[in-house]
């Protein structure tokens, strides 16, 4: 029996580096963070991961194959070999990189505050947020800043962000914690034209960027991608997709959170 199974294992593994090998990529991404993933009204997937993911596989000469996935089990599922790489806009952490590897850092994300322009807090500093109720989405590294900084205010978790944002505007949130380029972006919308910035843009205290995730024992992966994301960079394909969606610097690295929130 245990025969069999280290067989089986053997099998998956070399199924998984036979699917790159033979012209494919599985790229697992969650889908309901825009401007960075989400799906148009033909449920196609877009955004800017998704245009970064596709050039890394032009540049490598596969074809990429997109999979939609809770965000709470993305690292799961890429363990368990659902998929070849998560490109879903995760941040680099000790605690990650424990359990998968990453590529070098496509882009920089700081975390922002936003809350109602007529009722909200004027700044979002610890002591102006004793006793209010924040909203962001579990397992994130917003969830543990507020965790580690804030222990006077109500938290609380969504499974998608979208559902936090929708709180936010029917007043059942005090404020909400995510990614300036995301809430940028809902902001702009009809949806986000109840709310505004509050305080300061901010970076996880081990911010390392935003990169792409494989599997410990994949290395080749790691090294094409790697390869990959410097070619587009070098050719500048990488400023044209930035172009698109953001109209300045995404590669510069903010404060970090304990030299403001301490």
């Amino acid at each position: 029996m245990r025969y069999l199974r280290i067989l089986a294992l053997i099998a998956a593994a070399a199924s998984t580096n036979a699917a790159a090998e033979d012209g494919v990529v599985r790229m697992g991404t969650e889908g309901y963070y825009p401007p960075f993933e989400y799906f148009d009204s033909a449920g196609n997937l877009n955004g800017f991961d998704i245009d970064i993911g596709n050039a890394l596989c032009d540049a490598m000469k596969v074809k990429c194959e997109w999979v939609s996935t809770d965000w709470d089990g993305i690292i799961p599922a890429l363990n368990a070999r659902k998929f070849d790489a998560i490109l879903s806009s995760m941040a680099i952490t000790t605690e990650r990189a424990k359990v998968i590897s990453f590529t070098a850092p496509y882009y920089f994300n700081p975390d922002r505050f936003v809350a109602s322009k007529e009722s909200g807090p004027k700044n979002a500093l610890p002591a102006d947020l004793k006793g209010l109720v924040v909203g962001t989405q579990s397992g994130t590294t917003e969830a543990a800043i507020l965790k580690q900084y804030f222990p006077e205010v109500e938290v609380k978790l969504y499974p998608k962000l979208d559902d936090a944002l929708l709180d936010l505007d029917n007043q059942r949130l005090d404020l909400v914690l995510a990614s300036q380029f995301v809430l940028a972006d809902w902001l702009a919308k009809d949806s986000g034209a109840c709310c505004d910035f509050v305080g300061e843009a901010f970076g996880d205290d081990g911010m390392k960027g935003t990169g792409i995730a494989v599997r410990k024992d994949d290395e080749a992966l790691l090294k094409r991608l790697n390869d990959a994301l410097a070619e587009i960079q070098a050719n500048g394909t990488y400023g044209k997709i930035r172009a698109r969606y953001f109209k300045f610097d995404i590669m510069t690295q903010p404060k970090l959170a304990g030299e403001i929130f301490n």
